[in-house]
């Protein structure tokens, strides 16, 4: 069994030196190591298995919500709509949605 050290150049990472854990010898690379042998990671799952992300709004909704709404109002206490003046979520969907205007820089 081996573990690798740091070795430093100031404060910077100059290499790695492999120290045998049983008697201390210290071998300056990973290729003059003689019994260090990466394995490679096992391959168990394929793209096949990767979950499917499911998409919970349109492309066209997805910015529609009261969280990028122009009339959208925060305040410590609650969240609500500056046209109705009624309690609202960031999350929820308006039909008088409208854009903020650019930001000026």
């Amino acid at each position: 069994m081996v573990r690798p050290e740091p070795i430093y150049d100031g404060f910077r990472k100059a290499g790695e030196a492999f120290v045998c854990m049983s008697c201390g010898h210290r071998y300056p690379s990973e290729a003059e190591t003689p019994f260090l042998k990466k394995s490679a990671k096992p391959s168990v799952f394929s793209e096949a298995d990767k979950p499917v992300i499911p998409e919970i709004f349109a492309n066209e909704e997805r910015h529609h919500c009261c969280l990028y709404c122009k009339h959208y109002v925060t305040s410590p206490f609650d969240q609500r709509c500056g046209l109705t003046n009624q309690k609202t979520e960031a999350i929820n969907l308006c039909v008088r949605f409208e854009e903020p205007p650019e930001k000026q820089v």
